[in-house]
């Protein structure tokens, strides 16, 4: 498919006049509920911008090969937009879910999650939603089918267009619940998850560590704790 470059580069020209047109503007004379109104309308071009960098991601990910992108993709990406690689590594998860995918013969695929990749075009989810929904769908067990997934998302995707994120995450959980009540994950279900991050030492010596550990390494620890915190010890 061919691209016109100028045209693209035209409208990216009048995107740039156009938010600078709207820096401009004095928004002291306008009332409390006006006001109110321009937050909203600024935060759905906010939660639209994402969508734009999907299918790029994904097209650099499919088509670049290693010399091209100097190293890594989240190396790319990083140096391409000048964000760390912590964040560049989530665009990249956030494109494999949400922007377009393409089949081993070349075919279009739609997104993984793709009710929540419309409302994000949409301007309905903000990153917050998304990232409830994302979570959701990442920690549901390998059983469940895709129908059910798809139904779950989709869900999740309509009802927080109406709803801030933590009441969302609330109604995930429920729904996660709800398809898996009695709490059954595999060993490869845990082995999805766990890890553990050691992060750098501040400027006393210490550092931070965070992560998912296994029911047998917690069941571990809690056994060296309480012996450790027994009278003598």
């Amino acid at each position: 498919m061919s691209v016109d470059r100028e045209a693209l580069s035209a409208v990216f020209d009048a995107l740039d006049a156009d938010l600078d047109t709207l820096l401009g503007f004095d928004c002291a004379a306008l009332t409390t509920p006006e006001l109110l109104a321009w937050l909203a309308r600024v935060e759905r071009v906010r939660r639209r911008l994402p969508a734009l960098e999907h299918a790029v991601i994904n097209t650099v990910a499919r088509q670049a090969s290693p010399e091209e992108l100097g190293g890594t993709l989240s190396h790319a990406v990083a140096e391409a937009t000048l964000i760390s690689r912590a964040q560049a590594n989530r665009r990249i998860g956030a494109a494999a879910d949400l922007g377009p995918r393409h089949g081993l013969t070349g075919q279009t695929l739609p997104p993984l999650l793709a009710g929540t990749a419309e409302r994000q075009r949409q301007g309905s989810l903000g990153p917050e939603h998304v990232t409830v929904i994302r979570h959701f769908s990442h920690r549901l067990p390998e059983w469940v089918d895709q129908p059910t997934r798809d139904r779950a998302e989709a869900d999740l995707a309509r009802w927080g267009t109406q709803i801030r994120p933590e009441e969302l995450s609330g109604l995930a959980d429920q729904l996660a619940n709800a398809i898996n009540p009695d709490g059954t994950y595999s060993d490869a279900d845990r082995a999805r998850r766990r890890g553990l991050t050691l992060g750098k030492q501040g400027p006393d010596m210490m550092s931070a560590l965070r992560g998912w550990i296994t029911p047998e390494l917690r069941a571990t620890l809690e056994a060296l704790w309480a012996k450790l915190a027994a009278p003598g010890m």
